[in-house]
This record gives structure tokens, sequence and C-alpha cells, in this order.
């Protein structure tokens, strides 16, 4: 797998199963945002309009986890198992931005 997911200017190939359970959860993740959105057009009242922003969180953060243990699985051990020792300092350095 040419792998690769801690720069922008990197690509990943991945699986079609892998592909397809992340391409899901964003088009649900989309579809909350925009009820959200709905929700403040018709003036719905606040802790519904909250209670739907709390479960696009956890639907996000669903997300990240799956795609994070998708690239320790795949990107981080592939390079770690070719000798490229750095890429674990730029998954310490990803971890640092998701936990701020």
């Amino acid at each position: 797998m040419e792998g690769n997911c801690s720069c922008c200017h990197k690509t990943k190939m991945r699986s079609e199963a892998e592909y397809k359970s992340l391409i899901h959860r964003l088009n649900r993740i989309e579809g909350q945002i925009r009820g959200i959105k709905g929700m403040v057009e018709n003036n719905a009242y606040c802790t519904d309009i909250l209670t739907q922003v709390a479960a696009a969180n956890a639907a996000l953060n669903a997300f990240t986890k799956e795609l994070l243990a998708n690239h320790i699985k795949t990107c981080v051990a592939e390079d770690i198992l070719a000798g490229k020792t750095e890429t674990v300092d730029d998954l310490v350095t990803t971890l640092q931005k998701l936990m701020k």
C-alpha cells in the first residue's frame, strides 16, 4: 500500500471496505450538520440544537477514531517495518493536534 497520511501532499490507497466505511460516516455527519442548520433556520429550541450538535460531535469523534486506527495499522506500521521511524514522530505530532 502506498501509505502515508501525515502530510497533505502524501496520498494513501484505501481498501474498498475502508473507503466505503469512511464515506458512509462522512455522509451521515454531513446530514447531521444539514439538520442542525435547518433547526437554526427554523428557530428550534436551543437545547434541541445542542443535543444534535453533541450527536454530530460524537459522530466526528467516531470517524476520527476509525481513521486514526486505520492509519496506525497501515501507514505507521508499514513505515516502521520499512525502517522509516520518523513516522512515529509524525504520529506524535498528529496526536498532539487531535488533543488540543
